[in-house]
């Protein structure tokens, strides 16, 4: 296995990043800056420059990646077209790559509420429904794919059991990125995880479950 990760410094991603690199398996992550990257990312991750908004630049970018992780997400700006392009067209340009490199297993970190037209998110310039499009793209590209839909992220992490349910069963909560980030790599190795939505976030209340159990309760 060899993962490809896009979002690679974002928050969740940077997280992905070393969740993989924990565990051995190795990793080129897309970057745009490479100089901020080398500051961000650990040392064993090959770093390559690209933009998931520059189709040409992405194929090349995976390389011999078996494994496409895709943590991108629209920053909070004034341009109206932000979510449209990073959140549905650049996810739209890594799903075809993947489909000409012949991905495996295309991991997708989207949100919670993503079927909830009328959700407050969807203030900032229909964020949601742009990630509901990539979702559906995805889901139609015939790759074998894991979508997940984390509550509210935090940076912090903590002590609480991960809850994993179907598509649409969850409507609020949160979790931490690190929490994200072990939930997206696990899928890679879980043949429950292949061609779900789960949605996940934390609870205090709840006892640990193994992720074989945890993947297995999704239908």
């Amino acid at each position: 296995m060899k993962a490809f990760v896009a979002g690679a410094t974002g928050q969740t991603g940077r997280r992905i990043v070393g969740e993989l690199v924990k565990r051995q398996i190795p990793v080129r992550a897309l970057v745009r800056n490479l100089e901020t990257a080398k500051q961000i990312l650990p040392p064993e991750a090959e770093l390559v420059v690209g933009d998931v908004l520059q189709p040409e630049s992405i194929e090349s970018a995976i390389g011999d990646s078996t494994v496409l992780l895709c943590a991108t997400g629209a920053a909070p700006t004034f341009d109206f077209t932000a979510p449209y392009r990073t959140d549905y067209q650049g996810t739209k340009n890594l799903v075809d790559a993947s489909k000409v490199k012949g991905i495996e297993h295309f991991v997708f970190v989207s949100s919670l509420c993503t079927s909830q037209l009328f959700h407050p998110l969807n203030l900032f310039w229909l964020i949601l429904v742009w990630k509901k499009k990539a979702e559906e793209y995805l889901q139609a590209s015939g790759l074998t794919y894991t979508i997940v839909r984390p509550g509210g992220l935090k940076n912090e992490d903590n002590q609480e059991a991960i809850v994993m349910s179907a598509a649409d069963t969850l409507s609020d909560g949160s979790i931490p990125r690190q929490k994200v980030a072990q939930v997206c790599v696990e899928s890679l190795f879980q043949p429950a995880a292949k061609n779900k939505v789960v949605e996940i976030v934390t609870k205090a209340e709840t006892v640990n479950r193994s992720w074989e159990e945890l993947f297995a309760s999704v239908p």
